[in-house]
């Protein structure tokens, strides 16, 4: 069994379900050729993601931290030790969720697997993780976890962050498609093209999380949506409640490109992986839209069932660029 294999399938496999939630049924969905390029991105960035989140480690050694692991993930010259060390003092105890504990104890065993990556395929998982990282530590500077309410000031500050965390993966994911696999998009449409439909579907999935997570990231400290709060912190209900469907009617259009997207990936079996999030995502938007306004402040949900019932009808609807849009328009 090669290094690949055996990272792959100690890290890409139990460990990653457990932090990737909804999203390693996609993975799983992959054709092999993207799964341990995508897989280990997606490990990597869920761990900058824990370093971040830790707020009982105080932001500036937060920070530190991210910088120390984005120069070891661009194989920079770093004392990987002193990181390492911090890692286990300061964030291995703190981690409430077991698997985020796992994930922490395991870091150094995700940069291994990493150095096992050749070619085009470790460029584009080190732009991606260079931008996920920035837009990381910018959030960490903007909200510093210390009781006090902040918000976004302007639309572009909220389309920079969208792009930063997960508009950029679109991008990435398309990269490793016409990389890794050839053939697998559409000859019909230009990457370029797809790459702006895949940052588009990234930006509406990262929206979606912002507008079902409203009320506990407020009870955070952090508005991601701009122009609801006063000079002194205060919340306008009125703008609040404006700004958050105003967003959710520019989610709706952004997944709309997403469609576009999945519609032009010609593999059948990337198709039906890259369709779940989109599907999943218009099933959510469509639940967000019908809530009260005090569901929404205590977050929406899909069901198991809803799960399910989209897994099951997508195998089918993923065989047409046609059907895909029936179900989809159904959904949304």
């Amino acid at each position: 069994m090669s290094d690949e294999s055996l990272h792959e399938r100690e890290l890409g496999g139990q460990l990653l379900a457990s932090v990737s939630r909804s999203f390693y049924l996609t993975l799983k969905a992959l054709p092999k050729e993207l799964r341990e390029p995508i897989s280990l991105a997606y490990l990597l960035a869920r761990t900058a993601d824990t370093i971040a989140d830790t707020a009982a480690v105080p932001a500036d050694l937060r920070l530190q931290c991210l910088r120390d692991f984005e120069s070891l993930v661009q194989g920079h010259e770093t004392e990987n030790g002193g990181l390492a060390k911090r890692i286990r003092e300061e964030f291995v105890v703190r981690q409430e969720d077991e698997a985020e504990r796992r994930l922490m104890e395991r870091f150094e065993e995700g940069l291994a697997w990493l150095g096992t990556i050749q070619g085009a395929g470790r460029v584009a998982i080190r732009q991606v993780l260079h931008s996920i990282i920035e837009g990381q530590m910018l959030d960490i500077q903007r909200f510093p976890s210390d009781g006090v309410l902040r918000g976004l000031k302007t639309a572009e500050e909220l389309r920079e962050y969208t792009w930063l965390v997960a508009g950029c993966v679109g991008e990435f994911w398309t990269e490793m498609c016409a990389v890794e696999k050839p053939g697998a998009l559409d000859p019909q449409v230009r990457v370029a093209q797809m790459r702006l439909w895949g940052a588009d579907l990234g930006r509406a999935l990262q929206l979606i999380n912002i507008l079902r997570d409203i009320g506990e990231d407020m009870r955070d400290g952090r508005c991601y949506l701009p122009g609801v709060l006063s000079a002194e912190g205060a919340v306008d209900e009125v703008a609040l409640q404006r700004e958050w469907k105003h967003w959710l009617c520019v989610c709706r259009e952004s997944l709309g490109a997403g469609l576009s997207y999945v519609q032009h990936v010609a593999d059948g079996k990337l198709r039906y992986a890259t369709a779940l999030p989109l599907l999943l995502g218009a099933k959510t938007v469509t639940k967000m839209a019908a809530a009260p306004w005090t569901e929404v402040h205590r977050g929406i949900k899909i069901s198991r069932l809803d799960v399910a019932m989209i897994l099951a009808e997508a195998a089918v609807a993923c065989r047409s660029p046609e059907s895909l849009a029936r179900l989809y328009g159904k959904l949304i």
